[in-house]
């Protein structure tokens, strides 16, 4: 009898997003009855039988060679950071309850570290993307940079988050692939879980960048705000993992230095009051 599985529905929804002459099929005006790719064709592709694969897509078949996910990984044209959440599909962690329990402290060093920066807005996440430390400057870029926000929740459904990003949709695209990549490393994981629960049926972007499967580890580059005060703001911004942590990671957001937006960042760090 057939299950769910997230390997499963990763494939399916891979193979829906992958066109047939993308990977040389020619289908000559033919009518297809399904969006993409059949599983016959991923099949041909990889190497493996038809009835392996559907094994495989009803969660049948639960421990797939490394060497059949990386011919699938090539049949749906998957990138590098696909390919590795593929894997983590396949081989998922455990959650224990002592993983559950853990704590999300932030070190006392960390909390030096980023309130030395006073003209760059920096963010302590756990991986759930609840703020758990802030240096001065961070509250005063984005009002949901405050200590027990979840700045996933926020980006979806606060109002004030839509307009301060300029292309909003896109940045919740890329933190939606985000999570997923997470979701990946951490299947069983019930809070997690419960918050793709909620804002599938919250927010329609986030449900339909859900269903895509996207996964993304991008951890730097350029994002532009819409700021009440500041004006616009075009801000580089790195993730910077942190070892030894629960998932915990910093996020750092400053200007290029003699910019326009680094003058109004200083200008927003002076009138920051202390967190």
């Amino acid at each position: 009898m057939a299950t769910q599985s997230p390997l499963g529905a990763y494939l399916r929804a891979r193979r829906s997003l992958t066109a047939p002459a993308d990977v040389g099929i020619t289908v000559d005006g033919q009518v297809r009855r399904v969006v993409g790719l059949r599983r016959e064709e991923v099949a041909i592709l990889a190497g493996i039988s038809t009835e392996y694969y559907l094994r495989l897509e009803q969660g049948r078949e639960a421990r797939p060679s490394d060497q059949v996910l990386d011919a699938l990984a090539r049949a749906l044209l998957l990138n590098d950071a696909a390919q590795a959440y593929l894997h983590e599909l396949a081989r998922p962690a455990k959650t224990t309850a002592t993983d559950a329990a853990r704590r999300d402290d932030v070190d006392e060093d960390v909390r030096w570290l980023i309130e030395s920066w006073p003209r760059t807005a920096a963010v302590v996440h756990n991986r759930y993307l609840d703020v758990l430390a802030t240096n001065r400057l961070a509250p005063a870029l984005n009002p949901n940079y405050r200590i027990g926000v979840n700045n996933l929740i926020s980006l979806l459904t606060d109002h004030g988050e839509r307009a301060l990003h300029e292309g909003w949709e896109a940045l919740c695209a890329r933190t939606t692939a985000l999570v997923r990549s997470m979701f990946g490393q951490r299947l069983g994981d019930a809070r997690l879980t419960a918050l793709v629960a909620e804002l599938s049926a919250r927010n329609t972007h986030f449900r339909d960048a859900w269903q895509r499967n996207d996964v993304s580890t991008s951890s730097s580059g350029e994002h532009v705000l819409r700021h009440p005060q500041a004006g616009r703001l075009v801000l580089h911004y790195a993730r910077l993992p942190l070892p030894g942590t629960d998932g915990q990671s910093i996020w750092l957001y400053q200007a290029e230095p003699g910019t326009p937006s680094a003058l109004a960042l200083e200008t927003l760090a002076l009138a920051a009051p202390v967190v």
